[in-house]
């Protein structure tokens, strides 16, 4: 995982300094923004310590807020700003199924894109990296402390955005974020032990909105 990350820092740094050489492009400012209703589906597993199982994370819906800029027509970086909670299960345990209540998730991504110009409808394709914080955990009816790691991950992108102007226009984008994180369970009232996991989230998040070049 280090070495991923390592190696899609060094992409996004030379797509910056490769793109900021050409030409800029002609339209105007290089800033972008949108706006995005999105689904948070995980793709969730998990290896539980002890007790065994696995993981259900739910999906949920919420708004997101994107910022890019665009180096000339093709190249740009994009930013993307949501936060989302989940309920948090583990399933199948030797002690039954578990409520683990429910976790909010920062999750800021940073993504390089090329965009497909030459007309109104123009699609693109981005990879990046994503840090994901934990935050507002509620532990739950049977464990006594719930403690998520932050989490350094990766993110593939595609999507399309349609002009109705020169201004506005509408986005659909879907991304896939890999996400791991190690939990640790303090469920010494109801258990006797405190329990390790490592979780796989890797959701899936698939928007549609607007946005506006200004």
């Amino acid at each position: 995982m280090k070495k991923l990350v390592i190696c899609l820092m060094t992409v996004l740094l030379g797509i910056s300094q490769w793109a900021v050489a050409q030409e800029p492009a002609d339209n105007g400012s290089p800033w972008q923004f949108r706006l995005r209703g999105i689904v948070v589906t995980p793709d969730e597993s998990a290896d539980i310590e002890a007790i065994g199982g696995d993981v259900s994370i739910s999906s949920t819906i919420v708004p997101e807020f994107d910022i890019s800029y665009f180096f000339n027509e093709n190249w740009s970086l994009e930013l993307i700003l949501a936060t989302t909670k989940h309920d948090v299960e583990a399933v199948g345990t030797a002690a039954g199924d578990i409520d683990l209540g429910h976790v909010w998730l920062l999750p800021p991504t940073l993504t390089g894109q090329y965009h497909f110009t030459g007309g109104d409808f123009i699609p693109y394709l981005g990879a990046g990296l994503n840090l994901t914080l934990f935050y507002g955990v509620d532990e739950g009816p049977v464990a006594d402390d719930v403690d998520y790691d932050t989490a350094v991950g990766y993110a593939l992108q595609g999507g399309f955005d349609f002009m109705l102007n020169d201004k506005w226009f509408l986005n659909a984008d879907v991304k896939k974020l890999f996400l791991n994180t190690d939990a640790t369970v303090n469920a010494t009232t109801a258990l006797g032990a405190t329990v390790g996991a490592d979780v796989d989230i890797n959701p899936w998040i698939i928007g549609f909105g607007v946005g506006v070049k200004l």
